[in-house]
């Protein structure tokens, strides 16, 4: 017999009801609650309020709901604070009940301002080190990458800034105005050094909306765009360092500092790093070099000179070098002798003479100079032919086909999480978007691997072992090898005299 539904009659009184039980044993929020202490931002964020006026929403709370914002990629915070009230694991999570008082999505921005970035990079790395401490991080070997976020900017707000017509705009003059205010509060961050590499396009042209983006050409288009710097570890490939900048950084000149950021949140030194071509220049191989790290990175003048003006011309690979007599010999039998030194790039300059060039029937092969082929030579040359040689190696090559795949597979994650677009506007507030997606992305594999520390632990040490074995195993038997060699050399060697 079928039954008919009553017409819906609201109760005055609701008695025992508990939102712990609405909410299912294996939700993720149940399990980023029991994983994450959210009490720290207490002692992070208490300088940043008075001892007077009114009380503020408690801080653990404000972090809560950002994250919320990030994880469920929530469209803006005042749709977060509309459809709060009607969901109960967001309640649940806050430690809301369902009679208490939504707050107004404005507290959110206002904490933002207060906190500054430090807070959020401080949940960032307490995240890391947590994954640390449960043996998800390796550290000794890290994949270094960058990839491209749209800015939260219409192409219609630049302007530029060397015309007058930028003065009847009044959005202009209100930018001018803002930027005024915050140079004098000292608010005003666009990268630090890196903003000595702006081109020539990103310092004519500003856009009114985010003066921070820069104009990139994406997909044919100019956009306004930042960029997010990576490093990941690839045991479990936990993000162990992050930052942003603008899309007009050169991703070259983060490697370095990267590497520091790593070693700073996981308190392992760094024995190798993997990126592409883009960071194999001469300047990320030395410091690679003074700092003992091994360079698992494609030379950066081997790839451009497989096109552009540099297709079909002899590499300078082809030129011997006598250290004795200081000069190249060419493929021609020609001798290149020292020519001029460039201190600011700490090169030297070899030169064949014109008349040498000019009648050589190899010329065409070798240089569209008039006055003849030059061969740049680095003062600190054999460290970076170490280093070139490093990056041609069997196991070099492996690690650079699997960043491929790792550093994708990270961007791709982060992209569920709304990094494709930035979500406010500025570096600052761009770069806390980067901190709790990266943060978010290690949760969840800290909540997949990472819930029995003390057996992840037991596993890294296992395998800790047994590659020291296995190192040990390596260098007997090389020992081994060396010892039967000498050995032969002894019986046999008498034979021959």
């Amino acid at each position: 017999m079928m039954s008919y539904q009553d017409p819906s009659q609201s109760k005055l009184f609701y008695m025992g009801i508990n939102i712990d039980k609405r909410i299912r044993k294996n939700h993720p929020l149940r399990k980023i609650r029991e994983l994450i202490d959210f009490d720290f931002i207490y002692n992070e964020v208490k300088d940043k309020y008075g001892y007077n006026g009114n009380e503020s929403i408690p801080p653990p709370i404000i972090l809560k709901l950002i994250l919320l914002v990030v994880l469920y990629n929530v469209r803006s915070e005042r749709e977060l604070m509309d459809t709060l009230g009607e969901r109960l694991d967001w309640l649940w999570f806050l430690g809301f009940d369902l009679d208490t008082e939504i707050p107004n999505h404005s507290v959110l921005s206002k904490a933002r301002r207060r906190w500054g970035e430090e807070a959020f990079k401080s949940f960032y790395e307490r995240v890391v080190w947590q994954c640390v401490e449960s043996g998800l991080v390796d550290g000794r070997k890290v994949f270094v990458d960058s990839s491209l976020i749209q800015a939260d900017a219409s192409n219609n707000s630049v302007v530029d800034t060397q015309s007058l017509r930028r003065y009847l705009s009044s959005s202009y003059k209100e930018l001018e105005k803002r930027l005024e205010e915050e140079a004098s509060e000292g608010e005003v961050d666009r990268g630090g050094d890196d903003d000595k590499g702006r081109g020539g396009v990103n310092k004519r042209y500003i856009s009114t909306t985010d003066p921070d983006a820069s104009i990139m050409r994406s997909g044919g288009k100019p956009k306004l765009m930042y960029r997010a710097h990576r490093a990941v570890d690839p045991a479990y490939e936990i993000i162990t360092a992050t930052d942003m900048t603008g899309a007009e950084v050169n991703e070259a000149h983060k490697m370095i500092g990267l590497i520091e950021s790593h070693h700073n949140n996981t308190e392992i030194g760094v024995e190798t790093v993997v990126a592409d071509s883009k960071y194999g220049t001469i300047e990320n191989y030395l410091r690679c070099y003074d700092i003992g790290v091994r360079a698992h990175i494609p030379d950066l003048k081997e790839a451009q000179s497989k096109g552009g003006l540099r297709k079909g011309i002899f590499s300078d690979e082809m030129f011997s070098y006598d250290s004795e007599a200081d000069m190249y010999t060419c493929p021609a039998g020609k001798k290149l002798r020292p020519k001029s030194v460039h201190m600011n790039r700490q090169s030297m300059d070899y030169g064949a003479s014109k008349r040498d060039c000019s009648v050589c029937n190899l010329r065409p092969l070798c240089t569209r100079n008039k006055t003849g082929r030059t061969v740049k030579r680095h003062l600190r040359q054999e460290e970076v032919d170490h280093m070139r040689e490093l990056a041609n190696t069997t196991l070099s090559k492996n690690d650079i086909r699997t960043r491929q795949h790792l550093m994708e597979r990270s961007f791709a994650r982060s992209v569920r999480y709304g990094s494709g677009r930035a979500r406010w506007r500025r570096l600052w507030r761009v770069r806390i978007q980067e901190y709790l997606t990266a943060a978010i992305q290690n949760i969840q594999i800290l909540m997949k691997y990472g819930t029995d520390p003390r057996k992840a632990v037991a596993v890294t040490r296992v395998v800790g072992e047994f590659r020291e074995k296995l190192r040990g195993m390596i260098k007997s038997f090389k020992i081994f090898l060396l010892d039967s060699f000498s050995l032969w050399r002894l019986i046999v060697k008498p034979s021959f005299v």
